[in-house]
């Protein structure tokens, strides 16, 4: 028995635990649950383990409840929050993301030449390590890679106190610049970072406020593992207009194109370690779903079949089969919540599986959104990670959800960066 339990409300969540025990049931709210389609009395009912025991949430809100052994024994305080029933439109088209960051980051650091020949690292003799954001140079907030250049330039080589964040924590610095043998110009000897771009796969747009979520695992930084920080960012639509498929050791892709003569889709407000969150402009819809449909959560997923929404050319959405192998027990947010199989022949015949640019893409079991791919397996392009819609959604602030510590976890993610579009400066 798990010690927090989600349930949509009047739906119904099972014990089948066959144990020839007796137990009771204590609570001091009887309105949100029943037991076995009964009400508590008394706040006490009590019960057989050796038959299964339904829990079904009448309506939203939070209540807990104790298991007691013979009446008596403690064995067990669960907490249930039931929420509304969320409906969303499934995504599956392509989608184009541009973000710039809060910052610059550090990506790597290199040695300086001075004008007396000698070789200088004023970076690494400062501490910056890669993987570093840059938020200030003497009390200034930066805004890109140009900025950082001509703050960097005025300083005439006296010291500069930078204002950085590293593992979340932000901290100061003093770096003393020196000017170049090159140019004549004063660096720092830091290559930086100030923008992204990629294609992805949006998961869901929610009709009630206009939010949205995608890709399901964080956009990170390319060289560092980093995960970004937005500062501003978009989506935009996207056409697929190549194919490099799957092989064992080696991710395909989906090749996208930015449609840059059609309106953005929305803004960017949010990058975590469970996919990218934002508004959109207008009412988002795809060829195969025109309205709403009910989302599942973990407890509502099986082992089995299930389709991925997905585009593989162009801008239409198609449906493929896959089999949902595997589900983990999950309480707290993370990226990898089920392993699924593309068994779908069109699919496998055209990518060999699950390439770079389907993070995101939809998966619905049994009529519900149920979750999103996340990664692929890279000795095995057939097979990847899902994600649980809840974790999206709890993201995106849909539902009354509690809030709880994410887990960052690495891995391959099925995000294809379209590096050109990457500014990289070295100062």
């Amino acid at each position: 028995m798990p010690d927090d339990i989600l349930l949509l409300e009047g739906e119904q969540h099972l014990f089948d635990i066959k144990l020839p025990i007796n137990i009771s049931i204590n609570t001091r709210e009887n309105e949100i649950l029943k037991f076995n389609g009964t009400s508590l009395k008394n706040g006490k009912l009590k019960f057989s383990l050796s038959s299964p025991l339904t829990l079904e949430s009448s309506k939203y809100g939070k209540t807990d409840f104790d298991i007691k052994l013979f009446g008596h024994i403690p064995i067990k305080h669960i907490t249930v929050n039931v929420i509304p029933q969320i409906e969303v439109i499934p995504g599956g088209q392509p989608i184009g993301v541009k973000m710039t960051t809060k910052g610059v980051m550090v990506v790597g650091i290199s040695p300086v030449a001075g004008t007396d020949g000698k070789q200088y690292n004023p970076s690494e003799e400062a501490g910056v390590q890669a993987g570093d954001t840059i938020l200030k140079i003497n009390g200034t907030s930066v805004k890109d890679g140009d900025h950082v250049s001509r703050l960097v330039g005025m300083s005439g080589g006296k010291p500069l106190k930078l204002t950085i964040i590293r593992d979340g924590k932000e901290s100061e610095l003093s770096i003393k610049p020196v000017k170049s043998k090159d140019d004549g110009g004063y660096k720092i000897g830091a290559w930086i970072r100030d923008s992204t771009a990629g294609v992805g796969t949006l998961t869901f747009y929610c009709p009630s406020d206009g939010s949205f979520g995608a890709l399901g695992h964080p956009i990170t930084d390319i060289d560092t593992g980093v995960m970004l920080s937005v500062d501003t960012g978009e989506i935009v639509p996207s056409k697929i207009i190549s194919i490099q498929p799957g092989v064992r050791g080696k991710p395909g892709e989906l090749k996208g194109l930015f449609i840059d003569d059609e309106d953005e889709i929305g803004v960017i407000k949010k990058n975590t370690i469970c996919g990218i969150y934002g508004k959109a402009y207008k009412k988002v819809v795809n060829n195969i779903y025109s309205e709403p449909i009910q989302i599942g959560l973990q407890n509502q997923i099986r082992e089995g079949p299930a389709k991925m929404l997905t585009t593989i050319n162009g801008t239409d959405v198609k449906a493929y089969d896959i089999v949902i192998e595997k589900l983990t027990n999950q309480t707290k947010p993370n990226p990898k919540s089920m392993i699924i199989r593309v068994n779908d022949p069109e699919l496998l015949g055209k990518t060999g599986g699950i390439v770079q640019g389907m993070s995101g893409s939809p998966i619905i079991q049994d009529g519900r959104l149920v979750g999103a791919v996340t990664h692929v397996f890279i000795n095995r392009p057939d097979m990847g990670y899902g994600i649980y819609i809840e974790w999206m959604l709890k993201e995106a602030g849909i539902g009354i959800y509690e809030k709880s510590q994410v887990i960052n976890e690495g891995g391959y993610s099925s995000f294809f960066y379209n590096e050109p579009s990457f500014k990289l400066k070295i100062f």
